[in-house]
């Protein structure tokens, strides 16, 4: 006679499947706002939810240190990465049947870290790089000094030993010339900024860029047509145009150098964007009904938790910490 089946088990079986299919996701690279409010909705649809999911949560943690030799030691380990890297689809309830084991997961998590940690293949090949809320500077002993900021890929130019310029693939540069005359290049996306004198801001993030000559003078070439900055101007592009020439604030501009960042007027959600480049893993804003808020102050790039934690109590949010250094605030 067959044993009745224990309902109470096999629902709690695929309430823990859902629960490591998400800490999967979560620690994925492919995340976004949408599946963060997906989860949110999960997570607080009942206590057991909870229960499921920090208990995946605390797997994860576990298994993590041994991940990476259990990849090498085991190809089964191996191949369920792998297999653990095609798309999540979503069914009629979250995840259902997309969950892999906790030990793939923590092999796709050290091998394929989540979020940012190892570069995009548009960044394989540079000559310096730099990491969350690191800065570096090259070609000190020269008349020119090129300053990285956080999260910044870059490939310089040489002419006879000599840097004459630089490719930014991606992030935030500023270039000090120390005499007059010396031309200096820097490339971003399609255009490029020339300068022959003073100091130079570039940033080229999601796929615009930022020219902003701090002293001196500098132009910047784009098909689109040519835009000469004088000390205080910028000018932005893309990949179709470029803006008119603007004013701008150099201390501004310049703040990542004394390890600050300014705001004036800012949405919270590009105050939150830019607090991602300089802190590890990344913060999503899922509460949209503050995303437009406007935001003016200083804070310390060494104090981003102070930071964040002025935003959240300023606008009244709910921070949650996920796996993969993922917070959710809403």
């Amino acid at each position: 006679m067959k044993k009745p089946i224990d309902q109470h088990a096999v629902s709690n079986d695929v309430l823990q499947e859902e629960a490591r299919a998400w800490v999967r996701l979560l620690t994925s690279r492919e995340v976004n706002a949408w599946d963060a409010q997906g989860f949110q909705r999960w997570l607080h649809s009942s206590p057991a939810n909870k229960e499921a999911f920090n208990e995946a949560k605390r797997l994860w943690a576990a298994m993590k240190p041994a991940a990476g030799e259990l990849l090498r030691a085991d190809p089964g380990i191996a191949a369920a990465h792998s297999h653990a890297l095609r798309p999540v689809q979503l069914g009629r309830r979250a995840f259902m049947g997309a969950a892999v084991s906790a030990a793939a997961v923590a092999a796709v998590a050290a091998v394929y870290p989540p979020l940012g940690v190892w570069p995009a293949i548009t960044e394989w090949g540079a000559d310096y790089r730099t990491a969350a809320g690191e800065r570096q500077e090259i070609g000190r002993a020269g008349s020119v000094l090129v300053t990285l900021n956080t999260r910044t890929s870059v490939r310089r130019q040489m002419d006879h030993g000599q840097m004459v310029g630089l490719e930014l693939i991606n992030g935030q540069a500023a270039v000090d010339l120390s005499r007059d005359g010396q031309r200096f290049v820097v490339t971003a996306g399609i255009g490029r900024s020339v300068a022959e004198s003073g100091r130079l801001d570039v940033k080229s993030l999601n796929g615009k860029v930022c020219v902003t000559c701090l002293e001196g003078a500098a132009r910047v070439e784009h098909p689109a047509g040519i835009r000469a900055l004088l000390a205080r101007q910028q000018a932005i592009y893309d990949d179709r145009i470029v803006s008119p020439v603007a004013g701008a604030d150099p201390q501004e501009v310049s703040a990542w150098r004394t390890g600050e960042m300014v705001f004036r007027n800012t949405p919270l959600a590009e105050v939150i964007e830019e607090i991602n480049r300089y802190r590890p893993g990344r913060i999503v804003l899922v509460n949209t009904a503050v995303r437009d808020h406007l935001v003016s102050g200083r804070f310390l790039i060494t104090s981003l938790d102070a930071a964040l934690w002025q935003i959240e109590h300023t606008y009244k949010l709910e921070a949650t910490s996920l796996p993969g250094g993922l917070l959710v605030l809403s």
